[in-house]
């Protein structure tokens, strides 16, 4: 695997990808535009912060023409407002994030700026530095019976709960995403809006991502729904805060501080007034800036890369639209067995113009990683039918824009691990399905392929035949691989499970000990009776 390390990270992130035997390091910083994408070009993965611009055009020209080779970009730290994701997305790079190794720095900044802001300690020493020492303008207060507003109850605004609880202070909080009265054991109160939140609270400190609904979430309605004096903390994204609305409520007193550690834009153009506004603390955007952080987040950020390029799972997934891919053992096993159904049954029945893909799935080791498994599944599916990148990231976004209809469903489970396939193919209105199963002995196998029972497992050099079902066709099909000099490893018969009035076709599946020749399938074409050959090679199960 070639990695990229494209902007300034710490030391320990270059020496971990160094201390992998299957890692190549390049290290390269500062690029950008033309510069960056021929480089990424090259690279299985990068890791990035915030520095470096992965745009929609940079990945664009990446993955123009053949031979590129980006599959991840890993961003060591939280934020991927630097990352083009759709069109990330729509290429089928992955696209993660450090957001755990920062959580305790970040949390912590945020609780300092709250202690600095209660009790003035930036103007404070600006006084002492200047000679003064005026004791009575810097009276502030104490956190001690205060109530702390927390937006957010993620990583971090659970982290900073903790911390407030322990300085005697009330918590409440507001998450959409959170469906529960309380949390922290109940000292930890939900509420249902922002202003809400804003009306019960001293402090406010925001911990969301900025989107569409969070972008300028705290506005002049917002200041008009507060306690009088509410103090507000930002050490999450700038633009949560709508600035002019601050400077309004600062000026009237409807906020009686606030403490900024991030902006819109970042840095602040010189002449922005919350620079040196006298109720206003700022910091450059030191959230995750420890020497401990930033250690975890470049390291945690090439396992990352190195986990996802391995296939072994994916760390800190930002694009997977809510799929884990971290399976287990037994869980893994299934994603090889869909892969080789989903060969199987394309030799078989030739599936052109797909229209709809259905998963079934049974058995307690499959439930919690269906979606993984049949997404795996649909990835195999579509690389047969289409000429561009398809893996875990874009397929089902690939799936949607040509109308397939994919849908996953969690079978009864009658004590056994099961995977079901079904394929529906335009103009055909009866689905094709395929059916694996994985027993005691750990082995892949196929149990029902097109409507044929059989009991196989599928690797090697296979031959897959339909025929007449009457006397002679195992011998004459074994005399043409006999008059082949081709040896039958295992030939499974299979006939339908449920045949139809006047069915005469079964099927036939021949592993060999070696691939066979263009001329034996003619060979075998031409035979009487013979319906339809084709030949998959598989690796070793």
């Amino acid at each position: 695997m070639r990695i990229l390390i494209a902007d300034t990270l710490a030391p320990e992130a270059a020496a971990y990808l160094g201390g992998q035997p299957d890692t190549e390091v390049t290290t390269r910083t500062g690029l950008a535009g033309d510069d960056l994408a021929d480089a990424l070009r090259a690279h299985d993965g990068v890791v990035i912060r915030s520095a470096v611009q992965v745009t929609g055009p940079v990945l664009v020209r990446c993955a123009a023409g053949d031979g590129w080779r980006l599959r991840a970009i890993a961003r060591a730290g939280v934020g991927v407002d630097n990352i083009d994701l759709e069109t990330a997305t729509r290429l089928g790079i992955a696209v993660m994030n450090t957001a755990s190794a920062s959580t305790i720095t970040t949390a912590e900044h945020a609780f300092a700026l709250m202690i600095a802001l209660a009790r003035n300690i930036p103007w404070a020493h600006a006084a002492i530095a200047s000679g003064g020492w005026d004791r009575s303008r810097f009276v502030g207060t104490e956190l001690h019976g205060k109530t702390l507003g927390v937006v957010g109850l993620g990583r971090i605004g659970l982290t900073l709960a903790r911390r407030a609880l322990a300085f005697g202070m009330e918590v409440c909080a507001y998450d959409p995403f959170m469906n529960t009265p309380t949390a922290l054991d109940g000292h930890v109160i939900l509420l249902e809006s922002v202003n809400e939140l804003l009306a019960r609270s001293d402090f406010v400190s925001l911990h969301v991502p900025k989107n569409e609904s969070t972008a300028g979430m705290i506005n002049a309605a917002a200041f008009d729904a507060a306690r009088p004096g509410v103090r507000i903390i930002n050490a999450s994204r700038g633009g949560i805060i709508d600035e002019a609305a601050l400077l309004a409520a600062l000026a009237d007193g409807r906020c009686g501080g606030a403490a900024l550690d991030v902006f819109d834009p970042e840095p602040p153009p010189p002449e922005c007034p919350l620079r040196n506004h006298p109720k206003v603390l700022t910091t450059p955007h030191l959230g995750a800036s420890t020497t401990e952080a930033q250690e975890a987040v470049a390291v945690d950020a090439c396992r990352a890369v190195v986990t996802y390029l391995r296939g072994e799972g994916i760390i800190g997934a930002v694009n997977t639209a809510g799929v884990s891919l971290d399976l287990s053992e037994r869980q893994r096993a299934f994603v090889d067995l869909a892969g080789r159904m989903i060969a199987l049954l394309q030799a078989a029945v030739s599936p052109q113009g797909l229209s709809r893909v259905r998963f079934v799935v049974r058995g307690e080791a499959l439930a919690g990683g269906a979606d993984s498994v049949a997404r795996h599944a649909l990835v195999e599916l579509l690389r047969s039918h289409l000429d561009e990148p398809v893996s875990v990231i874009n397929a089902a976004l690939i799936a949607e824009q040509r109308h397939i209809e994919t849908e996953t469903v969690i079978g009864a489970d009658h004590g056994e691990d099961r995977l079901a396939i079904e394929i529906e193919i335009e103009p055909d209105s009866e689905p094709r399905r395929v059916e694996g199963a994985i027993y005691a002995d750990g082995l892949p196998r196929i149990t029902s392929l097109d409507g044929y029972a059989m009991d196989m497992v599928p690797s090697g050099a296979m031959v897959l035949l339909t025929n007449t079902d009457e006397p002679g066709r195992i011998g004459l099909v074994g005399g043409v691989f006999g008059d082949a000099g081709v040896n039958i490893a295992e030939m499974v018969i299979g006939r339908k499970q449920a045949p139809a009035a006047g069915d005469t076709i079964a099927m036939m599946i021949l592993k060999l000990d070696a691939a066979p020749t263009r001329e034996l399938l003619e060979a075998l074409r031409r035979g009487p009776g013979i319906v339809r050959v084709a030949s998959v090679e598989l690796g070793p199960a």
